[in-house]
């Protein structure tokens, strides 16, 4: 997969098809830096749930996740108990995956136990793990690794801080989506 000319006339990484939403999604988010323990928590819980699944699923459905989820307020979702859960698994807009909601769930106290004495933390943490040294730019999605040794110490660091949901393939795609990495394909108009 390639580069792919829009109806705009824009070249775009060829991942991004026709889907409005996913036209919308490249352009203005995916790859931009992304900061704050709030917006990070969140991109951590969809890149979790996302597991096994198209990203456009999640994307779709992130209007009601944030709903169910109170917004991703990592000081709410740490409060949810069983009866949420339920709640939760209950809930059609969603992913409806017991182990998924209770690690965003557990999560959230991981956020709150890193950001209790250190607002920002979260945002420092995920942060230093930028490579030092960008890659050349991908020409095809077939450049593109599943995993880096970065992304590996990513998800070694936050899984040592008692988050789950958080492998070093799942922490590659939120590397990918926050802009900690660059990987529109050459000859993307986002290309930097």
């Amino acid at each position: 997969m390639t580069i792919r000319i829009g109806d705009d006339g824009l070249a775009r990484c060829g991942w991004v098809g026709a889907d409005s939403e996913y036209v919308r999604y490249h352009d203005e988010e995916w790859g931009r830096p992304l900061h704050g323990d709030r917006p990070l928590f969140e991109k951590i819980a969809l890149e979790g749930f996302q597991a096994g699944l198209s990203w456009i699923t999640i994307l779709r459905r992130r209007p009601t996740f944030r709903t169910a989820f109170a917004g991703f307020d990592p000081e709410l979702v740490a409060r949810f108990d069983e009866g949420d859960v339920d709640r939760l698994m209950q809930d059609t807009g969603i992913i409806r995956n017991r182990a998924k909601i209770e690690a965003t769930i557990s999560n959230a106290r991981a956020v709150l136990e890193l950001t209790a004495d250190s607002p920002g933390a979260l945002d420092e943490l995920v942060w230093s793990f930028v490579p030092e040294q960008p890659r050349p730019r991908p020409r095809s999605f077939a450049d593109l690794p599943a995993e880096t040794p970065e992304s590996k110490a990513l998800s070694k660091a936050l899984r040592a801080r008692g988050f789950r949901f958080v492998g070093p393939t799942t922490m590659y795609a939120l590397m990918q989506s926050a802009g900690l990495v660059d990987d529109h394909l050459e000859g993307c108009f986002r290309a930097g």
